[in-house]
């Protein structure tokens, strides 16, 4: 059975902020509107829907509870690249690249569960929470 990755991430976003709220870093990702989110997988897995609350939720898709250690690689003005650790639960790579406050193309690779993942996927606000 396959375990949603959304539903997997969902203890992570009250935790993910404080990490990556320091300074100016990451000011995209605070650009993005809150609401409700849809997430088109492009290897045909079905939509998921997500209450987003911040951008900077985006970046630990696959390692929800505790916040991670992060790495911020690229910071843009329409894209960020984050890299982050999580102590004995894995790590990851996130990609986000803006399209509009309402619109975003995510990539992310890393080990979750002692396994590799890969994902990409068109995140899109569809409303209110």
């Amino acid at each position: 059975m396959k375990r949603s990755w959304l539903g997997l991430a969902a203890g992570l976003f009250a935790c993910a902020a404080p990490v990556l709220a320091g300074g100016q870093a990451l000011v995209m990702l605070d650009q993005l509107a809150p609401g409700s989110w849809e997430f088109r997988d492009r290897a045909g897995n079905p939509v998921q829907r997500l209450c987003v609350r911040s951008g900077r939720e985006l970046v630990q898709l696959r390692h929800p509870g505790p916040a991670c250690a992060t790495y911020v690689i690229d910071d843009r003005p329409g894209e960020v690249v984050v890299q982050y650790s999580c102590p004995g639960r894995g790590n990851g790579r996130t990609h986000i690249r803006r399209e509009t406050s309402r619109l975003v193309q995510i990539d992310g690779t890393g080990i979750a569960d002692g396994l590799p993942f890969e994902f990409a996927f068109e995140a899109r606000r569809t409303g209110d929470c």
